[in-house]
Formats: structure tokens, sequence, C-alpha cells
């Protein structure tokens, strides 16, 4: 039985960021990873994977490029149910209470009941959701390619508010107690009010950003596509520091602690020092990193052509499987698995 921490229906559960925490775990918390030996059962989900899986009581829950949502049971790797959404999903779905939540290149955000997958409600924008769902309050808050912000009812989908940005917004946000945080395609990086979507402050990079921010000690973190990663003020939005990299920055940044780790479309990982910026490491894996790193304990994790573990510590290499060849996904780590999806559409339970 794998260990995974149960929610109850009716418990509100917040999700304030991409795959629910700073470390980027789909919600796990820290574990300690180990070599897989073997798969112990295989998912065909029938299209490309673009996106990440997210785990709640025993159920993965998987977004494939052909419009399918589908809820695996990890003790069996079986189907419990899937939905068909009318467009292709690119977004990693959200979790939060009974609802699991995913944008679609319809142009809405959908809600189904996490455990039959019925359908509750559906937000609609004018343009693509590539953005996944954060949760705060009961408030979901997610952007949308049509350049605006939307914070909608978690129980109802009714709009509270939206806010027009200046550029497409593939970004995740990130939401704090008060100030919602996330990346544009204009180039800035946002921070509007939770309760009314007012731009509280922007501050320019000189490209797009379809990065997706984290916060810790105060300082949000997020890299741009003009090839530098950003530690700004979360207050104010003035840049602490930033950090010159090889090429324009897709991945998002997985934070423990004082340690931050983004991917770079030069093929490297980049460790930081959170507060002050110092660079602890740099490792390449590969020839092109866009998906997220995953901390889990003293290992990072990263999808790259293959699957990664490598040393926190010092950047260097651990272990190195096969199998997850992937460009956006993330592995999800539990104590006795670890749950990877593929480029080809297959979803693997690694032992």
């Amino acid at each position: 039985m794998l260990t995974t921490q149960p929610t109850t229906p009716e418990s509100p559960r917040d999700w304030p960021t991409l795959l629910g925490d700073n470390a980027r775990t789909g919600g796990q918390g820290q574990v300690q990873l180990h070599f897989p030996e073997k798969a112990a059962w295989q998912y065909r989900a029938g299209s490309a994977v673009r996106s990440a899986p997210v785990l709640q009581d025993g159920v993965l829950y998987v977004a494939s490029l052909n419009g399918e949502l589908h809820a695996i049971d990890v003790a069996t790797g079986t189907s419990k149910w899937k939905f068909q959404s009318p467009g292709q999903l690119h977004a990693t779905p959200a979790l939060s209470a009974s609802l699991v939540l995913f944008g679609c290149d319809d142009g809405k955000m959908y809600a189904l009941d996490r455990h039959s997958g019925q359908k509750l409600w559906e937000a609609a924008t004018q343009a693509e959701v590539w953005s996944s769902a954060v949760v705060r309050d009961r408030v979901v808050f997610f952007g949308s390619a049509d350049g605006k912000v939307y914070a909608v009812d978690a129980a109802t989908g009714h709009e509270k508010w939206s806010q027009h940005l200046a550029g497409r917004i593939y970004s995740t946000p990130y939401a704090d107690e008060h100030q919602l945080y996330v990346g544009c395609g204009d180039g800035k990086v946002h921070s509007l009010a939770c309760d009314s979507g007012k731009v509280l402050w922007a501050t320019p990079t000189a490209n797009g950003i379809d990065s997706s921010p984290a916060v810790s000690h105060g300082l949000v973190l997020i890299g741009s596509e003009d090839f530098f990663v950003y530690a700004l003020n979360a207050s104010t939005g003035e840049v602490r520091w930033k950090y010159e990299t090889g090429l324009g920055i897709a991945s998002s940044p997985a934070v423990s602690g004082d340690f931050a780790a983004i991917g770079g479309k030069d093929g490297f990982l980049y460790a930081f020092d959170v507060q002050t910026g110092q660079l602890r490491w740099k490792t390449e894996v590969g020839e092109l990193v866009t998906a997220s790193p995953v901390i889990a304990g003293d290992t990072l994790c990263i999808q790259s052509g293959g699957l990664f573990a490598l040393d926190v510590a010092n950047g260097k290499i651990v272990w190195k499987a096969g199998l997850g060849a992937s460009m956006q996904s993330v592995p999800v780590l539990t104590a006795n698995a670890m749950y990877v999806a593929s480029l080809s559409g297959e979803v693997y339970a690694l032992r």
C-alpha cells in the first residue's frame, strides 16, 4: 500500500502553486529517493503527456494531449475513470478537497469530482488555458492565453474577478495569503491582490515568461526567456538578484529551505542559494531542460530524455533511468514508488 496524505472530501485543501508546493512534489511532501529496479505496472494514456501527474489517496491523475484526463488506481495500474474534454490538455492538474482541476485548449478551466470523474463546473476564457489552477481559501486562480488572470469560486466556478495583463499567460500563479504572483508573455512578473485582482506591482524582464514562480524567504523566484533567473522582493517587486544562464528558461524553480533549482534550455540544471543568488552548482542533463525539478530529501529529480537523480549537495548525477523521456512532465515521488509519464503516452509505476 502506498503512503499518501489523505484528505477528506469535505476538508478545504489549498494548492497554492504548481504541483502543490515549492518543492514541486505533487502534494506528496518530502520522501527519500532510490534507484527504480522495476516497473510495477505500465498504463497507456493513448496520447502524449505534456504535463505532470498528481497523486491523492491512491489515485494518479494524468492529462493527455488527446483531451483525456485519466484517474489511475496506483495499486493496480488500472483506470478508475477517464474524462474526455473537447480540446487538448497541456496543463498539469491540481487537487483541492474533492476537486481535480485542469485547464483545456478549448479555453476553459474544468472542475471534476476526483472520485467519480463527474464534471461539476467549467469556467470559460477566450483562449487556451495552459496555466495550472492554484487554490487558496476556496478560490481558484489561473491564467489564460487571452492575457487575463482569473479568480473563480471553487464551489461553483463563478467568476469573482479577472485582470487583463499585456500578454499571454502560460505561467501558473503562486497564491500567497494576500498576493498573487505570475509571469506573463509581456516579459513582466506581476503581483495582484488576491481579493480584487488589482495590480500591485509589475517588474520587467527582457523577454516573455512562461516559468511559474515559487515564493520563499520573501522572494519571488522565476525564470525568463531572457536567459536570467530572477529573485524579486515579494512586497515591492524590486530585483534582489539575477543570474544569467546560457539560454531561455521555461522551467519552474523547485525550492527547499535555502536551496533552489531550475532547468535551462541550454541543457543544464542550476542550483542557487535562495537569499544571495550564489550559484551552488550546475549540471548538464540534456540538450534542453524545460521541465521543473522536484526535490526529495537530499536528492533532486528531473525528467529530460530520461529520469535523472542528482545529489542536492553537489549536483552530481546519482543515477539515470531510461524511462520517462519527456520535456514537460515531472515525476511523482512516494515512499514506495515513482510515477512517471512520458511523451509517448506511457505512464509507469517504478519501484
